[in-house]
């Protein structure tokens, strides 16, 4: 069992990627476990679409190697493309099929066995809750359907590896929920890479986080590892006699501070110091009454938005 959980499924070592002048790609290695969800994430042109385009085989790299569950992909393109699944941003679906016609397309594609195709589409039908639309035409279904289908096609073959890129836009509240708990499941058997502009998502299906921005890693942890990540120092502060907000901004070495009740506030630093001793003196001096000052836990958005420079998120 400890073997299969520490099994490295995708190693992508270095990889470069230019279009002409432009460098869309500059130094990304990544590395997935099996039973892992990365979330790999980065403002739009960051370089994510073009690192999964790498990943799957579809755009060869200006450097750098691929291998799936320890096949070079470049060197032995068909075996390492047999490992993984892969639902784009805009699934390839054929809207005048039904959804069991279809999915048995694409069983023969990814070269499932002949006397296996009925069973393997079965099983993805019902991993991916179809079951009961197998027999409608995939234009006749809603747009959370069509993202299960889209699935259903990336798992039908048992791939060790599933990268999905955007799966839950354009879906309503309950679709994105639904969808979540497929992703959870699949990471049960599956590594999943998860690319999405839905920080939450992320924080709630994910194990893992990757960053990009200007095409290179700017972040790469464990979700509890957030939990500890400062960027540019935060704290939050807690006042009893609080004054108005602007007096803490100007104070020096500050940055933003932030409300987050009465008497609490979130304060970040100007550059990379750490401002807390001379926040408390100021404190002190000025009998604000101060009773906390502590390091603010990070979300996800404030790592984002520090390391891409408040880029926009959506």
């Amino acid at each position: 069992m400890d073997e299969r959980t520490n099994e490295i499924t995708v190693s992508a070592q270095h990889l470069l990627r230019k279009f002409g002048a432009h460098t869309a790609v500059n130094d990304v290695s990544l590395t997935l476990k099996r039973g892992e969800i990365l979330g790999f994430l980065g403002p739009n042109g960051a370089g994510k679409t073009t690192t999964m385009q790498m990943l799957t085989g579809n755009l060869a790299p200006t450097n750098g190697a691929v291998s799936i569950c320890g096949i070079d992909l470049f060197e032995h393109p068909t075996a390492a493309k047999a490992r993984l699944g892969y639902l784009p941003e805009h699934p390839p679906l054929y809207r005048e099929l039904s959804v069991q016609e279809y999915v048995q397309l694409a069983a023969k594609l990814h070269r499932v066995a002949k006397n296996s195709i009925d069973s393997a589409v079965q099983n993805a039908l019902a991993r991916c809750g179809l079951t009961d639309v197998g027999k409608k035409l995939i234009g006749s279904l809603s747009k959370g359907y069509q993202q299960r289908v889209g699935i259903a096609q990336a798992i039908v073959h048992q791939p060790d590896v599933v990268i999905l890129d955007e799966p839950t836009v354009g879906l309503d509240p309950n679709q994105i929920r639904e969808i979540r708990k497929l992703i959870r499941e699949l990471g049960d058997n599956h590594s999943v890479i998860l690319s999405t502009h839905i920080l939450p998502e992320v924080e709630s299906v994910c194990d893992r986080v990757q960053i990009l921005h200007h095409g290179t890693t700017v972040y790469n942890d464990t979700i509890a590892g957030l939990k500890q990540f400062h960027g540019g120092g935060m704290v939050v502060l807690g006042l009893k006699r609080p004054p108005d907000i602007s007096a803490i901004a100007a104070l020096p070495g500050i940055g933003r501070v932030e409300a987050m009740g009465d008497t609490q506030f979130r304060v970040s630093f100007n550059g990379k110091s750490d401002a807390s001793e001379d926040l408390a003196r100021h404190a002190v001096e000025k009998s604000w009454g101060l009773y906390q000052l502590a390091p603010a836990q990070s979300s996800l958005e404030d790592v984002f938005v520090n390391l891409t420079q408040k880029e926009e998120i959506n």
